[in-house]
């Protein structure tokens, strides 16, 4: 079965980036544009990793985290920023395990996914 990854994310370039670098490491994606879709998201459907943008319109990074850790505490949440502050340090003392930099490092992307899944290395090219 085919593992589920959510994007949180308001800017359509970073959703279709990630969107395609993770589909080609061989995980279904799904799509959320802000916190609060995303967090809807969680509710009804399981998810083996999210990624999630910190600066967002109607529900941001930092709520989105503390709502879904408290429903589903388990899953991963990467965040995502182009300039990492203290919404990006609250997100991770609220329960995300890292921030990634905007523009990504596909390289550090990998080893990020293949660390929090702990299961096996990510397919490349």
């Amino acid at each position: 079965m085919t593992e589920k990854v959510l994007i949180i994310d308001d800017t359509p370039v970073i959703r279709e980036l990630l969107k395609d670098v993770l589909t080609d490491f061989g995980f279904e994606v799904s799509i959320a544009e802000n916190g609060q879709i995303g967090v809807d998201l969680v509710r009804d459907e399981d998810f083996a990793m999210i990624f999630c943008d910190v600066h967002m319109p109607i529900m941001g990074g930092l709520q989105a985290v503390i709502q879904i850790k408290k429903m589903k505490p388990q899953i991963p949440i990467i965040m995502t920023d182009s300039f990492p502050d203290k919404e990006a340090e609250k997100a991770q003392q609220a329960g995300a395990v890292l921030c990634l930099a905007k523009p990504f490092d596909l390289d550090e992307l990998r080893a990020a996914v293949t660390h929090l899944l702990g299961k096996r290395e990510v397919k490349t090219d």
